[in-house]
């Protein structure tokens, strides 16, 4: 063994070592339990970032930990195509290229995606497997794979079949930049300080931050309850316009907020949910919808002399107008209203509620023609009744909470790149509809024999912030396709930030790119970095100096083995020492309840106490104690065993370190650390 463990020289050889020996591909065994983890397909539009590092590192430690048990380990990995994601990644490209998406043949242009793609995909994947990921990649799958696709389809044909699927004219997140329809779940608020108008309507004053879509007012809504306004209900009232005079009916709904501004709202359906769910409540009372803002963001020919201006210019200039015609209370007006304004995820436009024909939508909350709970239903029956369940627990409530507030499922997308419609290759699926079949998906197209035998899946673990997008997508899914929850827990870990606590970003210069930090200091340092006070759900404070404390813990590691192997080697030949010390039986005993207390720590998802006691045991326990101990007079044997058990029980954190000692031993039981069988 050299004098300094070298993580350069070993870790690429290692790696080849596990895949040479088929080590990370589980057999179908009806005698031995599965363990399944489906990877949360990265991206495949660009490198891997710390978040994804996190996710490796604790997908792999649960595999290892899981194959070492003896069970059929799969960890089945893939790549996602991911719809719009790649689609701005892209377009930014090309606008770097001087290049316009638009201008480009469809066949080509989807042809380019295809290769870009593809070869991200390609680079991605050795990252993975330069932070160690013991995946089957026998199995990996692709979100474009055609057998997925195919199965995509069978999942949209039965829900069409169920009366699940329409496609009609609705109210639709609409991004004016990117020229697309978005989900709810793609959906960031922000809070904005912005004025609140109050606008003089008639015998009524009305609140609101956007007096630009008034030309598309149908109604002037009270609640029923409201006495200030009870001779009001039913009638129309006329009212001076910066257009001229007309006439509105008011109507009665209890959604109105009495205590919100005057108690009195303007009706704006084809602009406003809420305004389209009143006006489907009114329908036989008001008028429909009346589009005033187009698609680019900008006032359409019912908007008079603002026609052709955008929505913040045309707002400037309507305000000042009806100031000077004495249509605005300029006394009420608030300038400081704070309030959270829906933006596109991706690039920060305030979304345009957009009334948009040809959109397809999944029912969530409707019962299918076949029978049984509707989407929304069968996945809160699943968490209720335990069959699924939060790591933390506590997202149990938040994940509840939200499917109470489901609306249906806005599925099309208006971008070139995804999986097309069947029968309207104009608009593809929303990603989220295809990574939401997921963990059925990839296990009903890969081995025979796969699907019955590894599904239902048992952790999906992912990112907190996506619990929405995703964790309920492929709950609603999976058991409607399949009558079984997709998984038994969802894991779900918190975003890594900087030292600071500070989000990671380009633009703030703080992003750590974990590829660097391998190259700098190996794999183990920066995985065990990760875990070690890494609570289920909590963000991370991420810095390199904890990656170089772990650095030094793996030299410590190397060190350790080096005293351990070289006094087996001068041992050789000559008596065994019988006798056992106290020293000897202390390990021994500290050794027993590291190992009792780690499994207990690991089946209970909390990965960073089993790290820390067995980076406590090894660095103190054993080093600074027992060895300094064995400096006078040592067991070879006890010496061996204790390092070669701690070996099994760093192995899930460390692998590459461990493996490499391991295949030094002279004591090794098994052709690699990988399939050793974990301390009892």
């Amino acid at each position: 063994m050299g004098k300094a463990y070298n993580p350069k020289e070993s870790e690429q050889k290692i790696y080849a070592l596990w895949e040479e020996g088929g080590y990370f591909t589980p057999k179908i065994d009806p005698t031995k339990k599965p363990f399944t983890i489906i990877m949360p397909p990265p991206n495949a539009n660009g490198a891997l970032h710390a978040g994804h590092a996190l996710f490796v590192t604790l997908e792999d430690i649960m595999t290892r930990y899981h194959r070492m048990k003896g069970e059929s380990a799969l960890w089945l990995p893939g790549a996602d195509h991911a719809g719009f994601e790649t689609q701005t990644v892209f377009d930014k490209k090309l606008e770097k290229d001087g290049r316009r998406r638009h201008e480009i043949p469809r066949e080509q242009l989807l042809q380019e995606m295809m290769d870009f793609t593809l070869q991200n995909k390609a680079i991605m994947e050795s990252q993975l497997k330069r932070l160690g990921a013991s995946c089957d990649w026998s199995r990996e799958k692709f979100t474009l794979d055609q057998d997925i696709v195919k199965i995509v389809y069978q999942t949209f044909a039965k829900l069409q079949n169920d009366g699940l699927v329409y496609k009609g004219t609705r109210l639709v997140n609409w991004c004016c930049k990117h020229q697309t329809s978005l989900s709810d779940l793609e959906i960031k608020y922000e809070e904005r300080v912005d004025p609140l108008y109050y606008i003089k309507y008639g015998p009524f004053k009305l609140a609101t931050v956007r007096p630009e879509t008034k030309f598309g007012d149908t109604a002037i809504a009270v609640n029923p309850n409201d006495k200030r306004y009870q001779d009001y209900i039913g009638q129309e009232v006329e009212v001076q316009t910066v257009l001229g005079k007309s006439k509105i009916k008011v109507i009665a709904d209890e959604s109105v907020d009495m205590e919100f501004g005057t108690g009195a709202v303007k009706v704006t359906p084809a602009h406003d949910f809420a305004d389209y769910e009143t006006w489907q409540r009114h329908k036989d009372e008001i008028p429909g919808p009346k589009i005033v803002i187009d698609k680019y963001g900008k006032m359409n020919e019912l908007a008079g002399p603002y026609q052709g201006m955008k929505i913040l210019e045309a707002r400037e200039k309507i305000v000042a107008d009806m100031t000077a015609k004495g249509l605005l209370d300029e006394k009420e007006t608030d300038k400081n209203y704070k309030h959270n304004v829906a933006c596109c995820y991706k690039c920060g436009s305030v979304i345009e509620p957009t009334l948009m024909d040809g959109q397809w939508f999944i029912k969530t909350t409707e019962k299918p023609a076949s029978g049984g709970l509707s989407l929304r239903d069968l996945a809160v029956e699943a968490v209720k009744n335990g069959q699924i369940k939060f790591i933390p627990a506590r997202f149990e409530k938040i994940f509840l909470q939200w499917m109470e507030n489901l609306r249906d499922w806005n599925i099309s997308r208006q971008i070139p790149w995804g999986i097309p419609i069947p029968g309207d290759e104009e608009q593809v699926f929303d990603t989220w509809f295809s990574s939401g079949q997921w963990p059925f998906a990839t296990l009903q197209s890969a081995n025979k024999g796969d699907f019955e035998y590894f599904y239902p899946t048992t952790v999906m673990e992912t990112a907190a912030d996506i619990i929405f997008f995703w964790v309920a997508r492929m709950v609603m899914l999976g058991i409607y396709v399949t009558g079984k929850p997709p998984f038994e827990y969802v894991y779900l870990h918190g975003l890594v930030r900087d030292k600071d606590k500070q989000k990671m970003s380009k633009s703030k210069g703080n992003v750590v790119d974990p590829l660097g930090i391998v190259d700098l200091h190996g794999a183990d340092a920066l995985r065990m970095a990760l875990v070690f006070a890494n609570s289920p759900g909590q963000d991370i404070a991420f810095s390199e100096e904890k990656i170089i404390a772990q650095k030094k813990f793996a030299n410590k590691i190397w060190n350790a083995a080096r005293f351990v192997i070289t006094q087996s080697e001068n041992e050789k030949g000559k008596m065994k020492n019988e006798k056992v010390t106290e020293a000897d039986k202390n390990i021994l005993n500290a050794l027993q309840e590291t190992a009792t207390s780690m499994t207990k720590d690991i089946d209970n998802f909390y990965f960073h106490e089993a790290a820390q006691k067995i980076y406590h045991f090894f660095c103190y326990t054993f080093c600074d104690v027992y060895i300094e101990q064995c400096k006078k007079e040592n067991n070879p044997e006890i010496l061996l065993y204790v390092l070669r058990e701690s070996l099994k029980l760093l192995h899930p954190f460390m692998p590459f370190i461990t493996e490499q000692i391991y295949q030094m031993l002279p004591n090794k039981e098994k052709s690699a650390l990988i399939v050793e069988s974990w301390p009892k």
